[in-house]
């Protein structure tokens, strides 16, 4: 096993986003819907450890959802986060 291995990253989509005052969204229920900034067929953000990495599209197969990487984005080297023990 590298040491490579032993690094532990923190996956999340977001499919859209939406905006209200707290006060709507404490009223809200079991069953509510929030309507997102976002159709159907828009391609979803890949984030990894919060950082935007990818874009992609909803799979279904079967009982199971999915991602399908459409885009891989590429960052240049200025805004890549520096390891916090690097030298200056």
């Amino acid at each position: 096993m590298t040491s490579v291995d032993k690094i532990s990253v923190h996956i999340s989509v977001v499919l859209g986003r939406a905006e209200m005052p707290i006060h709507q969204l404490l009223r809200m229920g079991r069953g509510a819907v929030i309507e997102l900034d976002v159709s159907e067929d828009d391609d979803v953000e890949i984030l990894a450890n919060n950082i935007p990495v990818a874009k992609g599209q909803v799979v279904l197969r079967g009982d199971r959802i999915g991602i399908s990487i459409t885009e891989v984005l590429t960052r240049s080297p200025e805004f890549r986060p520096q390891p916090e023990n690097a030298r200056l």
